[in-house]
């Protein structure tokens, strides 16, 4: 079995060493091959362009798509990135790859306004994240594809502990940042059995 997560800084791993990576930590639980495709700042535009050399040609069973961040937060509209998200996960189906889509995290706007930049209206970004997020579960229902919802395991686990614990800078996982993903990612697979 053969997995390839397509993405940008939150799928590469931004911000912490590549052995603690969410896409690392979930090789060896899932005991299949996992394929890094994060670009730092890519957005779906990037992701679509490269989606045939990156998922198509590396012949996965599954593949995680996962971006929209940085399209948010470079002025890009909601239906740029749905569009984009459609036609990659249109293509994967093509070639009979397992599509999932990874909804981001909302990003915590008072660390990201010290740590990142603050010039961004995160409030915006946020509300275009919610949005997406509610597409993203709606189009997966209709078409019976998969998602994993990093967004609402994020926001469950910022009930329990801060945010300077879940991110490096408002936007990027810290180390137990990823052990959250890669926790929830092993949990989907995991209801596939």
């Amino acid at each position: 079995m053969k997995l390839v997560c397509i993405g940008d800084s939150l799928t590469f791993g931004y911000g912490v060493p590549a052995k603690e990576n969410w896409v690392s930590l979930i090789k060896e639980p899932l005991q299949m091959e996992v394929l890094n495709k994060g670009a730092n700042g890519d957005t779906t535009s990037g992701m679509l362009s490269r989606s045939y050399e990156d998922v198509i040609k590396n012949h996965p069973n599954y593949v995680i798509i996962m971006g929209g961040s940085n399209d948010f937060m470079s002025n890009r509209s909601l239906k740029i990135v749905t569009d984009n998200i459609t036609l990659i996960v249109k293509d994967a189906v093509n070639y009979k790859i397992i599509s999932i889509i990874g909804i981001e995290p909302a990003v915590d706007k008072l660390m990201a306004e010290k740590k990142w930049d603050s010039t961004l209206n995160y409030n915006k970004i946020n509300k275009l994240q919610e949005n997406y997020r509610n597409w993203i579960i709606s189009f997966c229902d209709e078409n019976k594809f998969h998602y994993i919802d990093y967004y609402d395991c994020f926001r469950e686990k910022l009930k329990d502990i801060g945010a300077n614990r879940l991110f490096v800078d408002g936007l990027h996982p810290s180390t137990l940042g990823h052990e959250l993903m890669a926790e929830c990612t092993i949990n989907f697979f995991k209801s596939l059995a």
